[in-house]
């Protein structure tokens, strides 16, 4: 049995998940590509995230049980593969990104197309990863750009989707999830055209 190959044709969002340690020296933040955000509960708010467990972020989030979410748009393609790399890459990158210490939480928030605060509610320990609850103290987001989407290991736009419009009953829409690769070789080569 391939699990990851048949996950490859499951499209995700992409989020960064963002926490911090705390010591002598002050707090020391780092952040984590992920994309296995679920909406859990409305009444309480909750969500979850699956980190590999044993990784030093999952200790500090346990630590601190303090942590944040920034869903990606498309123009974070690059923020997400930097975020997908070893700690030490993570910390640089970190230093460059826009971003904000959230209000609730001291977890950092990226300029994203949406976000949330999270306070740890519980943990699970499930296989080789932990599946860590949080409650969302605070949540929001701005509307400019499609989202961010993995499917088949390559970032995707889902660009028919945004933005959003009403549809009626039974209505079903017709959307496109174009590679963000491509698009950006269209943008910087002119005369490069892609045929649908």
């Amino acid at each position: 049995m391939d699990l990851r190959a048949t996950m490859r044709n499951f499209a995700t969002g992409v989020c960064v998940v963002t926490t911090y340690a705390q010591d002598n020296e002050g707090r020391r933040h780092d952040a984590l590509t992920v994309n296995s955000l679920t909406a859990l509960s409305s009444e309480p708010p909750l969500v979850s995230v699956c980190l590999r467990r044993g990784s030093a972020f999952l200790d500090d989030l346990l630590a601190t049980k303090a942590w944040a979410v920034s869903i990606l748009d498309v123009a974070g393609d690059d923020i997400a593969k930097l975020l997908a790399k070893s700690r030490e890459i993570r910390a640089v990158a970190l230093q460059t990104l826009s971003k904000s210490p959230g209000e609730h939480t001291g977890a950092l928030v990226l300029d994203s197309l949406g976000w949330m605060e999270c306070a740890l509610r519980d943990q699970r320990d499930v296989g080789d990863h932990t599946v860590v609850i949080g409650e969302v103290l605070a949540a929001g987001g701005q509307r400019r750009r499609p989202p961010l989407i993995f499917l088949d290991g390559t970032f995707h736009a889902w660009e028919d989707a945004w933005p959003h419009t009403a549809l009626g009953p039974g209505t079903v829409e017709r959307a496109s999830i174009t590679d963000v690769g491509a698009r950006r070789s269209e943008r910087e080569n002119p005369t490069l055209r892609r045929t649908e």
